[in-house]
């Protein structure tokens, strides 16, 4: 049964911000690599693996600050964490069309992540980004984070997505689950920079009091939307 999508919602989704600046030349540039197809399906899953694909995925770096998660800054690196693919996947979307909005929540990843665990502190990685795309009368949910190197060094399967079914990577590797979902906190028309702040302080206080900002790991935040 298709679901319902109103026109202003539909106009909500597909708007360009200044977080999804897909007109920018950065982006532009980056949307003349993804092939083009005929179908609204095969040209959805081309801008998903052209995203997942041109990024080493790296969540050693995070940066919330607006004024460097845009869509245009993401375009321009070869590493990306989860959130900045993301936020360049749904731009491209939008670009493309389809309506696209942000989808976050708190996940475990239960292979190799002790490197992660000593900078965090934490088991959970807070704010872990995917994106709902509206195609064929239904929101479907994509996660363009994982490349194939990544997936190749973990020891896991590719994460593909047919454009239809939910594709949010709960791989397994023989009987260990490699990332389990454990808290869903919605979809968003736009980055939700104070609710993405405060849970983040939230898990990871030690990063806000002692900001790391060093080759293998750094963290930068924006102090308005921060509660000292």
């Amino acid at each position: 049964m298709n679901e319902y999508l109103s026109k202003e919602k539909w106009n909500e989704y597909l708007v360009e911000t200044e977080q999804m600046n897909f007109s920018s030349p950065e982006v532009q540039a980056f949307i003349q690599t993804i092939p083009r197809f005929p179908d609204s399906v095969s040209q959805a899953v081309a801008i998903y693996e052209t995203v997942r694909d041109s990024f080493l995925y790296d969540p050693y770096h995070l940066d919330l600050r607006p004024e460097f998660l845009k869509a245009s800054i993401v375009a321009n690196k070869n590493r990306a964490w989860c959130v900045e693919k993301s936020l360049l996947a749904a731009a491209c979307f939008r670009f493309f069309g389809y309506p696209a909005r942000l989808g976050f929540g708190i996940v475990k990843n239960h292979i190799g992540v002790e490197k992660l665990k000593s900078y965090l502190k934490r088991d959970e990685i807070v704010f872990h980004g995917y994106v709902g795309i509206w195609l064929e009368g239904k929101w479907s949910k994509c996660t363009p984070a994982f490349d194939p190197r990544i997936c190749k060094l973990s020891g896991v399967p590719l994460l593909e997505w047919d454009g239809r079914s939910d594709s949010l990577f709960q791989a397994y590797v023989e009987n260990t689950q490699f990332m389990e979902y454990i808290h869903f906190y919605g979809e968003f028309e736009d980055v939700p920079f104070k609710l993405m702040h405060a849970e983040m302080q939230k898990y990871y206080p030690d990063l806000f009091e002692n900001p790391i900002a060093s080759k293998a790991f750094s963290f930068h935040f924006d102090p308005k939307f921060v509660s000292i």
